[in-house]
């Protein structure tokens, strides 16, 4: 049996308030569920840099400060993906889906245990919002 390819990832965990940013697949990997908006690494870009550029493909929003959160492996069709989850603060703005992303907006715990979303951002979500 051949090892699987593994390629890194990012994804960006945005609060608001009492509510995190989760955006719609659109596309594979994970179509059809909700999760933190991200992607690939592209060549060249450092972790940070494709958190930032896939928050902003994804749902137009910017964030000041991000800080590595979780790391987590995350199985796709063709390859697996390194996934490093970031936390940041919102900054400001409407999230407007675009890119991949079929539809983007901030959700409440409760309201993000009531869709279908990956179990992994449900963990993250429950330890950033749980009180």
């Amino acid at each position: 049996m051949t090892a699987r390819k593994i390629l890194p990832a990012v994804s960006v965990a945005l609060q608001h308030d009492d509510r995190l940013l989760l955006v719609l697949r659109g596309r594979a990997p994970s179509l059809g569920y909700y999760a933190f908006p991200g992607g690939r690494v592209e060549t060249g870009e450092t972790l940070e840099e494709a958190a930032r550029r896939e928050l902003a493909e994804e749902t137009g929003l910017a964030v000041h400060e991000l800080s590595p959160l979780v790391l987590v492996r995350a199985e796709g069709d063709e390859f697996d993906y390194d996934l490093q989850v970031f936390f940041g603060r919102y900054a400001g703005g409407q999230p407007v889906a675009a890119d991949d992303a079929a539809e983007a907006s901030f959700y409440t715990l409760a309201e993000m245990e009531a869709l279908p979303i990956l179990d992994s951002v449900l963990e993250v979500g429950r330890g950033l919002l749980a009180k």
